[in-house]
Parts: C-alpha cells; sequence; structure tokens
C-alpha cells in the first residue's frame, strides 16, 4: 500500500532527524581528535580550533531540540516512534555535553603549553581513542537500531575508567616527589577526567539506543551490576 501524504513527511523528518545526529556525532569526535592532537603535539593552533568549533555543536543541538519537539506536538507519535525522538533529544544533549567537553580538554591543553612537558603522553592519547570509538559506535547502534552493540559500548566504560585511575596514580606520584610539578599534573588529571565523562556520555547513548530499541531503561541495572561487581548491561543479561 503506498504511503499517504502524511506519512511520507513524517519520515523525511525523522530521516533529517537522524542526519543532523550523524553530523552532530561526526564533529563530536573530530573534536575530541582535534583536542587530543593539539595536547599531544602541544600545537596551539589545535586547541583554538576546539574552541573556534564549539559554536556549530550548540547550533545543531538547538536545531535537533526544536525538530524533536515539533515533531512530539504536531504528529503525536506513538510506539517506536516516540521512543526514537525522546531518545534523539537526550543524544543530542549528550553529544553537546562531549562537544563542552572538548573544549575543556583544549583549555587544558592552552594552560598546559605555558610550562615544560611534564611527561610523555601514552595513557591519555589512549583513554581518548577509546572514548572516542564509544561515541561513533554508540551512533552507529543509534543509526541501525543495534541494541548488541549498544551493550558493547556500555560494557567498554569500565576499561577507560580503568585507565583513568592508572593515569591520575602515575600523576599523583609526580606531584608528591615534586611540588612544582602539581600544575602541570592536576591539568592533566583534569584533562583524564574529561575523556572519562565523554566516555560515560558514550554509554548514555548506548542505553538510550537499548531503550530505542527494546522498551526497557537500563540504567539503573548497570549501577547496581557494578555496585555488586556483575559485569552486566541492558537489564544485566
Amino acid at each position: 500500500m503506498p504511503l499517504s501524504k502524511l506519512e511520507r513527511p513524517f519520515d523525511e523528518e525523522l530521516k533529517t532527524l537522524k542526519e543532523k545526529l550523524l553530523e552532530m556525532a561526526a564533529r563530536a569526535e573530530e573534536q575530541i581528535a582535534l583536542a587530543i592532537r593539539g595536547l599531544k603535539d602541544r600545537e596551539e593552533k589545535l586547541a583554538c580550533q576546539v574552541l573556534e568549533r564549539e559554536e556549530a555543536i550548540n547550533l545543531l543541538d538547538i536545531d535537533v531540540d526544536e525538530m524533536c519537539l515539533r515533531l512530539l506536538a504536531l504528529r503525536q507519535p506513538m510506539a517506536a516512534d516516540l521512543r526514537f525522538i525522546t531518545s534523539a533529544m537526550k543524544i543530542s544533549s549528550d553529544l553537546e555535553r562531549i562537544g563542552d567537553l572538548a573544549v575543556n580538554i583544549a583549555e587544558r591543553t592552552l594552560d598546559l603549553l605555558k610550562s615544560p612537558q611534564l611527561k610523555p603522553l601514552i595513557d591519555i592519547p589512549r583513554m581518548a581513542q577509546m572514548a572516542q570509538d564509544m561515541v561513533r559506535d554508540a551512533l552507529n547502534a543509534f543509526i541501525n537500531g543495534d541494541d548488541k552493540l549498544a551493550k558493547e559500548v556500555c560494557e567498554r566504560d569500565d576499561r577507560v575508567d580503568q585507565l583513568n585511575d592508572q593515569v591520575f596514580r602515575e600523576l599523583l606520584t609526580y606531584m608528591m616527589q615534586d611540588a612544582g610539578t602539581i600544575p602541570r599534573a592536576v591539568d592533566l588529571i583534569l584533562v583524564g577526567r574529561h575523556l572519562e565523562r565523554i566516555a560515560d556520555h558514550a554509554t548514555n547513548i548506548g542505553e538510550d539506543v537499548i531503550y530505542m530499541v527494546k522498551g526497557k531503561t537500563i540504567k539503573h541495572h548497570i549501577e547496581e551490576g557494578r555496585a555488586t561487581g556483575l559485569k552486566t548491561c541492558a537489564g544485566g543479561e
């Protein structure tokens, strides 16, 4: 049966919504990569580019919110479409925060460039790559409705947390041995924290995808699993 005139524009609007989220995700990934390259290569120009590009993600976030609200008000979607739109709103918010965190990393880089390098960066770029991959895979899971990939993204969060703890302990040793390293070490600790938060936002997106696909809210199940030391995601399956 051919689609009605009302149904066709709705499908097109959902497609446009997906495309805007993909653009946001691509920009957020690029911001993470630029911020870490600027930090690792000590390139002020790259850090400044991150600051300059922040507004584009913010504007896309506003566009997505307005589109979702319009669809909710005018289309009154139900079931899967409703879950898709509400998930899109939350995912947009997470992507906007990821962009903000990349800016925070760039700001820390600009501070660090005022002093000699404290140490070669090894674990922080690894954390950044892991977080960036989580963001990419979470959005792929969203676009493809892949709850299994979303679950895998959730489960990777602990690895980023562990690496962040390792970075913190190493930098704490530097500070204890030489008080003169404290400002630079604190900046690097904050970079690690920002990357850990990026991974958390990717996990949020993964949780939203599972809700969108299965109609299950799994956040509290994951937290219970972590509290008891269990490796659970998507309802503890």
